[in-house]
């Protein structure tokens, strides 16, 4: 069934408002809600579903400038499910305003199920991310009260690039409900050309090199040339390895973030993995960064011959860190290639299998037990039920146990959260560790290395590393066995030097999360120079060749800060809608 998409309502204050436009003078739908506000773009109003789509009219005819969106359909249409529906903007052509960095013609607003209702947004901003749709910016979100009211009024907006916005409440809503809802502010004057852009020649927005990267996530041709350009980083790629990775993947039926990691992890299989998450978190943000990282780390595991008798064990260890579905496919890409062979095709193809069998392969196959276990665990501790969750995770991938109700037995005995924390944190210096660590000042014990040498007169001074270590470990055994929080600020950059402190929190029986820095290398180096205590470059740039950061699945949680200190991503957390508090 096809749906007309309502009209939208202009605020009272927006100056736009024609004649025949709808205006709402009550905003009761709105206040007292938490609302989200997006840009307002410029284009046709268009709905897509799994069989078709349409413009605002339901028997919209073919137009030049729907040619592109008709494509994207084609791609996504079949992971839309039925009764259900998107609702965007078609921005191919220019209309009004004139755009020159879209990150693809066609950004997504609105999602709709079969029961009529509209998603809440941050499920819509997903389910739309997993198909490869943009969304709007977002210029604002918070509580719809009279201090909101008046900074919306007082907003200023670029009138000669932006059209308006557009007020949604955060949460979903049926659709009978959509003029309480939804309402617009939209320029004045905003329709400035003299000739509908339906009966003049159509004159194609720009795109920006975002686009590259999303027409990727929804299913489209792999262009090397411009994902690289994409990343903006001086990387060298593999663009036949890629195309085999992505036509693999859709096998799988991988779309999303999930096709973009597993397509540049194949094109960047021969970085350094140590220096690509920071490389590339600017671009992409810190979690799909770190996500193509860790494939290019491990994807080579699985080209080498394996114990059978060990193999079931050692994918479960790799499904902790990875999609094995995507992980498979990456490895399988670069065994074709010249650098493969064909015994490491034949050992990717035996892995898969197993994986397969193991029930390994799929896109997320703790899905069942993170539901069973955050009804179990609900109202625990946020810490106690993340180290819950570590050790289900954990017995799970290894054929331990095979439920939610085997895990509940299995991991009672931390449910109290009696136990004690080591907070490690990991990266180069520079890129923001220690700054991190003071926001557990007054709650933690807090254990430096460069701490520990400057109390023996130079912090500079690495001849006495040993016994500083040594000093260090001991201090920090005895902070854990008195309970609490210790952090563990030194670089531990590789898997020898994180293995010391982890020993000792196993030996307390400690929950461990590990802190991991990913800051790109310009950055370390600008901070570098105006730090109170510089390294030497040189030392600085043999850390980063050094720098091999941990996969998940090798603490009981992992928190990665970007560049700003901030925790933007995490693995191992039981719930993943919420970034942690810092502390628990």
């Amino acid at each position: 069934m096809r749906t007309h998409y309502p009209r939208t309502p202009h605020l009272p204050w927006s100056p736009g408002a024609s004649a025949d436009d709808l205006r709402t003078g009550d905003l009761s739908g709105l206040r007292g809600r938490e609302v989200v506000v997006t840009e307002k773009l410029d284009g046709e109003n268009t709905t897509l579903y799994r069989d078709g789509l349409h413009a605002r009219s339901l028997d919209s005819a073919h137009h030049p400038s729907r040619t592109w969106v008709k494509a994207l359909q084609g791609r996504i249409g079949p992971t839309v499910p039925q009764g259900w529906r998107i609702c965007g903007e078609n921005l191919f052509a220019r209309h009004s305003i004139a755009y020159r960095e879209l990150a693809g013609y066609f950004y997504g607003f609105s999602v709709w199920d079969a029961q009529d209702r509209c998603l809440d947004w941050d499920l819509t901003v997903r389910w739309l991310g997993e198909r490869g749709v943009p969304v709007p910016r977002v210029l604002w979100r918070g509580v719809l009260d009279d201090r909101a009211v008046r900074a919306l009024r007082a907003l200023r907006l670029d009138l000669d690039h932006q059209e308006g916005y557009v007020v949604r409440t955060a949460d979903g809503f049926p659709r009978a409900e959509f003029g309480q809802r939804v309402a617009k502010w939209v320029r004045p004057g905003h329709v400035q050309t003299s000739t509908h852009w339906m009966h003049a020649p159509v004159v194609p927005n720009g795109l920006g090199p975002s686009a590259a990267l999303w027409s990727v996530r929804s299913g489209g041709p792999v262009v090397a040339e411009e994902l690289l350009a994409a990343l903006g980083a001086d990387l060298v790629g593999d663009p036949a390895a890629a195309r085999a990775a992505a036509e693999r993947l859709d096998l799988l039926s991988r779309t999303g973030d999930a096709r973009l990691a597993g397509v540049l992890a194949a094109l960047l299989h021969g970085a350094h993995r140590g220096r690509l998450a920071g490389r590339l978190a600017g671009a992409l943000g810190v979690g799909a960064a770190r996500r193509v990282a860790d494939l290019v780390g491990l994807h080579a595991n699985l080209l080498l011959p394996y114990p059978d008798q060990d193999r079931r064990g050692g994918l479960g260890r790799l499904a902790l860190a990875a999609d094995l579905g995507v992980l498979h496919a990456v490895a399988a890409a670069v065994a074709d290639g010249p650098a493969g062979s064909a015994e490491a095709v034949e050992q990717v193809e035996w892995s898969a299998l197993l994986a397969e069998e193991a029930g390994l392969l799929g896109p997320d196959p703790f899905a069942e037990l993170r539901t069973g276990l955050r009804a179990e665990l609900a109202g625990l501790d946020p810490a106690a039920a993340d180290r819950c969750w570590a050790q289900a995770k954990e017995a799970f991938a290894l054929g331990r146990i095979g439920s939610a109700a085997e895990a509940v037995p299995a991991t009672w005995r931390w449910r109290d959260g009696g136990f004690p924390r080591l907070v490690q944190l990991v990266g180069p210096s520079g890129s923001g560790k220690s700054s991190f660590a003071r926001r557990f000042a007054g709650s933690a014990r807090y254990l430096a290395l460069d701490d520990l040498r400057a109390a023996r007169g130079d912090r500079a001074d690495q001849r006495a590393n040993g016994e500083v270590l040594r000093e260090g470990l001991d201090r920090l055994d005895a902070a854990l066995a008195a309970g609490g929080t210790a952090v563990w600020d030194a670089t531990s950059l590789t898997p020898h030097q994180r293995a010391q402190a982890q020993a000792v929190a196993r030996r307390r029986d400690a929950l461990t999360t590990q802190v991991v820095a990913l800051v790109g290398e310009p950055e370390l180096l600008r901070r570098n120079a105006v730090r109170e205590h510089p390294v030497p470059a040189e030392v600085l740039t043999e850390q980063l060749r050094r720098y091999d950061p941990p996969y998940p699945g090798q603490a009981h949680r992992t928190w990665y800060l970007d560049a700003a200190g901030e925790v933007s991503d995490t693995a191992d957390t039981l719930s993943d809608l919420s970034l942690p508090e810092v502390g628990a």
